[in-house]
């Protein structure tokens, strides 16, 4: 009796999986014939982003990878000497508070300003992952990537004379 069972369950199933085999099979003859679609993740992110203008200028992104190659002739240069023996030289440009540069590590970096809360000056070149922030006491580098500083305690002359002249 159970040989009898199993017979017949084995024979509905095969029934009843041979036909929807038989269908997939058909349908792979056809989707071999046509290419495959590109499915890509970023897409509909970046299409959502750029969707809203403020969405698009939060994201900041596609604006910050194209930041281009920075341009220092005619620039204010002003030198900070940090904790731990950094050097790090700024690059202004009189006109355009939009966007500065920064020499670090023998390399010059363009970096876009952040608009803040706190009037905070932050500028950001997320393609290098680097984020400069001047306050009226101190700069400091970040790291946005590994997200640790690269160089605190930033002095200009004038930010060190106000630090002497309290201390």
């Amino acid at each position: 009796m159970k040989k009898l069972l199993c017979a017949f369950l084995l024979i509905g199933m095969s029934s009843a999986i041979a036909p929807a085999f038989a269908q997939s099979a058909a349908g792979n003859k056809e989707a071999a014939k046509k290419p495959a679609a590109k499915v890509t993740k970023k897409a509909p992110a970046k299409a959502a982003a750029a969707a809203t203008p403020a969405a698009a200028a939060a994201a900041g992104e596609d604006e910050q990878e194209d930041l281009g190659e920075a341009n220092i002739e005619g620039s204010t240069v002003t030198h900070y000497n940090c904790e731990l023996g950094n050097k790090i030289t700024t690059y202004n440009n009189v006109g355009d508070d939009k966007y500065m540069a920064i020499r670090w590590q023998n390399k010059v970096h363009r970096l876009g300003r952040i608009g803040t809360s706190t009037g905070a000056n932050r500028f950001e070149n997320r393609k290098a992952g680097l984020v400069w922030i001047n306050i009226p006491s101190k700069a400091m580098l970040l790291d946005s990537r590994k997200g640790q500083q690269l160089a605190n305690e930033c002095r200009n002359p004038e930010q060190a004379k106000a630090l002497a002249a309290k201390g």
